[in-house]
């Protein structure tokens, strides 16, 4: 299992390695693949209860980001898999990466065109074609990142990476609240023309990510062994990554998968009704965008970054624990911020904690995902992590909506706060098998 070493890298070091090429191109390559998560998943809950879209409907729909958890059954494609034309002009990488990009545009465009009050269920096809799309830009951009540093600077890399997607949050969670309240003007109640011309500009703003995977660099290829049948071919694309990882850690590998599957469930599962809790609450477009939008992604920054350091000072497993803790007791405030109504100070205070805690526990989570990969088989390996990270969270949170329907949201946000408690308790175990 994956040991932490002594720390290396003095602070002036840690902090410098935000300023190298690869550091600054995942900046932009994080927009691109921040920016469709929102608009299938957040974005889109508060667009559908502004409907009056039932908060049961509006649970069901987050299922919608499972196609994140099984993007590793198409990721040996995306591996080894060349695209016609593509492939030979702009590399393995970058071949997939344009395909992805592309779709999630499609779709987003037939987001805008139809309102989810004439047909929901087509609105859930155009969303769940969002996400099969971006899963598949997440599993080849996840590669391009691994491939395109050593590991030392994996930490920093992710940080970076994670600024940039959460920059394309504040533009897919405020800009999409923004434009769209700009759009109905003086309008009362819903206005599905206002939303229309929000999802529009979302489909242009991955023009620059695009644009950026064109520019760039493809990184080294990985050498791949010649395969003469389809079953050698399975065998090197699907089977091997696989095996490649329960053959490097052995039993450990179970308590490895389930510290992934477990590690992000709380925020999750609490994610999936913080919109409609905002609806529900009073507040308006604008203070949603503001708060919990701008101010709150800047905060998960400011963690991303602190994160990152303190990964490469103190090594990956502290910062787990640290993260996994800070994750659990921030979903505590939202419980007591269910007490308050509308009080935009109080929204203030819960958002600064939680995204600052946020922050911290998914920068470290990225690197010590990207240092259970093997190389030759990094986006297979990395989407099998980053898909059974979501497995579990994502289809408990299906049902957050029946929960806040039965119990109200106070004892929601204090359920998930619990559900961390497993995460902590493993954290604690496998440090204590590391110990020699």
């Amino acid at each position: 299992m994956p040991q932490d070493s002594p720390p290396k890298h003095p602070w002036l070091r840690a902090w410098r390695v935000y300023a190298q090429p690869a550091c600054l191109r995942m900046l932009l390559l994080g927009f691109s693949s921040g920016l469709p998560l929102l608009l299938v998943l957040g974005t889109l809950s508060f667009w559908l209860r502004e409907a009056g879209v039932n908060r049961s409907s509006i649970g069901y729909f987050s299922w919608v980001g499972l196609a994140f958890a099984f993007k590793w059954t198409w990721s040996p494609l995306v591996d080894r898999l060349s695209l016609p034309l593509l492939t030979a002009r702009l590399g393995r990488r970058r071949s997939w990466l344009l395909l992805a990009q592309t779709g999630i545009v499609l779709g987003l465009l037939v987001l805008a065109l139809h309102n989810p009050l004439d047909n929901l269920a087509y609105t859930a096809w155009a969303a769940l074609l969002v996400a099969i799309a971006a899963a598949t830009q997440d599993i080849a951009l996840d590669a391009f990142r691994i491939e395109s540093a050593n590991t030392d600077e994996q930490a920093a890399l992710a940080a970076t990476y994670q600024t940039g997607y959460r920059l394309a949050m504040i533009w897919a969670g405020a800009g999409a609240l923004w434009v769209a309240a700009r759009a109905q003007g003086n309008t009362v109640g819903y206005d599905f023309g206002a939303w229309q011309t929000a999802y529009w500009a979302m489909a242009l703003s991955m023009l620059p990510g695009m644009v950026t995977v064109l520019f760039s660099a493809e990184p080294h290829p990985v050498a791949l062994p010649p395969t003469r049948t389809a079953q050698e071919w399975i065998n090197q694309a699907v089977v091997a990554p696989f095996a490649d990882f329960f053959r490097r850690y052995g039993w450990h590998a179970a308590a490895l998968l389930a510290l992934i599957g477990l590690y992000r469930i709380s925020d999750v599962v609490m994610g999936v009704m913080a919109n409609t809790f905002y609806v529900d609450m009073g507040y308006t477009k604008d203070e949603v965008a503001a708060v919990t939008k701008i101010y709150g992604v800047i905060m998960t920054l400011a963690g991303s970054f602190l994160g990152g350091a303190l990964a490469m000072r103190w090594g990956v497993m502290r910062v787990l624990m640290l993260g996994a803790v800070l994750s659990a007791a921030s979903n505590l405030l939202f419980s007591w911020l269910a007490g308050h109504g509308h009080d935009l100070n109080a929204l203030i205070a819960v958002i600064s904690a939680d995204n600052l805690a946020g922050g911290v526990a998914t920068a470290a989570f990225i690197a010590y995902l990207s240092s259970l990969t093997n190389i030759s088989y990094s986006a297979t390996q990395y989407a099998l992590f980053s898909s059974f990270m979501l497995l579990i969270p994502k289809t408990l949170a299906g049902y957050s909506g029946e929960y806040v329907d039965a119990f109200g949201y106070s004892a929601f946000f204090t359920s998930t706060a619990l559900l961390g408690v497993p995460v902590i308790l493993l954290l604690f175990w496998i440090n204590h098998k590391n110990r020699p």
